[in-house]
């Protein structure tokens, strides 16, 4: 780009000495800020009603099984591509064209949903999922890479708060929107309104995409680009795998691939089984409004001021594992409950008015997306502690989406095979806390910043200064 480009040119004046009000536009566009609130608002409208269906229980169907495998399609599709082939096309084409290029898959998705409820047409609504994974390959590398780079080190925490706020209000809205539209239904299955309206939303925000920055627009000073003559597919996969072979990113992997494992149990199980239509839809409410507030108490906690950075990690990893072992705790007493229950025939039964049975079964589903909100925030976090380069951190945050999507197929695999209840349950708690104790030594190892001289290089023995507290270390390998 040339320089009279940038966003960091001085104002343009007309001759009456006024600043032209296009670059007061320009300026606010390329804030770093701006940015993160749009890529929120994107992700509001489409993974956020993309979650509002999927809280609903098999995507708000009676027959959860084509739901169940749509999921598997998808989320194979995304493990497939989110590395090795988004990785690199974002170091290419950058955020705004990555955007492009996934953001309507999902209202595909959902209007796939509408044909469904007229044709019971299963075939679509899979493929429609598989097409939606890769999509989602292009929309996550780029908004993790946004969230994570586009605003100084010590605003990392509160950008991922700031994000995983507007972003879940997406799928609170979306289910509120689905409780009113269903709550006198007695079908068990969503109203055609309701997909009609969810698809209009996520075109809007697929369309949104264009007012996505380039990362050489943005105003933060430790932002760094690819040059361009060093982006070669060659040179772009040998830093790939030269990234995620680094031992502290091996030491993350089973904490991405824990998370999104949980998902297919809660929905489809806690949520899907147990309550009625129009408390399904409440439920997926209340999950996506606990995620805003899941998100906000662990971002303040990554940004907490007086501790370094490696006391915040070793903070969070102490709230994840307390509240881990407590919410799965209560978890497992539910499950005994349904086991009980479903003995007996009971199922999608429960009503929101019935206070007997549902108020215990409600708030563990709160809890259990307050738990999502902590676990993907600090996972996020942790990519943003190891690179400021939009390159580099798109390969984590495909590293990220790969492992995440791969735990969620194989989970959404076992729950459309029918699997105890039971079995599925013991299968999330154990994942969840083994890989908590796989990530230590990456969490004890957390660096005071993630400036360096040369990105590929992120984790080599590099020098580099804390701007917060004026200390130099060093970052062994």
């Amino acid at each position: 780009m040339e320089d009279g480009m940038r966003a960091q040119d001085s104002p343009v004046v007309d001759s009456d000495g006024q600043q032209d009000n296009r670059s007061t536009i320009r300026q606010i566009w390329t804030h770093s800020w701006f940015q993160i609130l749009l890529i929120s608002f994107i992700c509001f409208c489409c993974p956020g009603m993309y979650n509002a269906l999927t809280g609903l229980g098999g995507s708000g169907q009676v027959n959860q099984t084509v739901a169940a495998n749509a999921n598997v399609a998808l989320l194979s599709a995304t493990s497939a591509t989110a590395l090795f082939v988004v990785g690199p096309i974002f170091d290419r084409v950058g955020p705004r064209v990555c955007l492009l290029l996934g953001g309507w898959a999902y209202p595909l998705y959902s209007g796939s949903l509408l044909c469904f409820n007229s044709t019971a047409n299963g075939a679509f609504v899979i493929a429609a999922g598989a097409i939606l994974g890769i999509g989602a390959s292009f929309l996550w590398v780029a908004q993790g890479a946004i969230m994570t780079t586009y605003v100084p080190e010590s605003q990392k925490g509160r950008a991922i708060a700031a994000f995983w706020i507007i972003f879940n209000l997406g799928g609170g809205v979306g289910s509120l929107a689905s409780f009113g539209s269903n709550f006198h239904s007695t079908s068990g299955t969503v109203s055609n309104g309701t997909y009609i309206a969810l698809l209009v939303i996520m075109a809007i925000g697929w369309l949104l995409g264009v007012f996505i920055c380039p990362p050489s627009y943005v105003r933060v000073a430790q932002l760094e680009a690819t040059p361009v003559p060093e982006k070669n597919w060659r040179k772009t996969l040998r830093q790939a795998l030269h990234t995620i072979s680094n031992w502290r990113v091996l030491c993350m992997l089973p904490l991405f691939f824990s998370a999104n494992v949980f998902y297919s149990y809660q929905q489809n199980v806690v949520n899907g089984m147990t309550f009625n239509i129009r408390t399904r839809s409440l439920n997926g409410a209340l999950y996506w409004i606990a995620q805003m507030a899941g998100g906000l108490v662990i971002g303040l906690i990554l940004d907490m001021p007086g501790l370094n950075r490696r006391m915040r990690a070793v903070v969070a990893w102490c709230l994840l594992f307390a509240t881990g072992m407590g919410i799965w705790g209560g978890g497992y007493a539910f499950q005994k409950w349904f086991d009980r229950r479903t003995a007996m025939g009971l199922k999608q039964d429960v009503d929101y008015t019935d206070n007997n049975v549902s108020v215990g079964p409600m708030f563990l589903y709160i809890f259990y997306g307050c738990y999502d909100a902590f676990w993907q925030s600090f996972c996020y976090w942790l990519v943003g502690a190891s690179s400021n380069s939009p390159a580099v951190t798109a390969i984590l945050v495909g590293a990220y989406k790969t492992f995440q999507a791969a735990g969620g197929a194989m989970a959404w695999r076992i729950n459309a095979l029918g699997k105890p209840a039971m079995t599925q349950f013991a299968m999330d708690w154990g994942l969840c806390m083994g890989a908590l104790v796989f990530a230590i030594p990456a969490v004890l190892t957390v660096t005071m910043t993630s400036e360096s001289e040369s990105e590929p290089d992120a984790f080599e023995g590099t020098e580099v200064r804390d701007s917060d507290e004026k200390v130099r270390v060093e970052m062994k390998a």
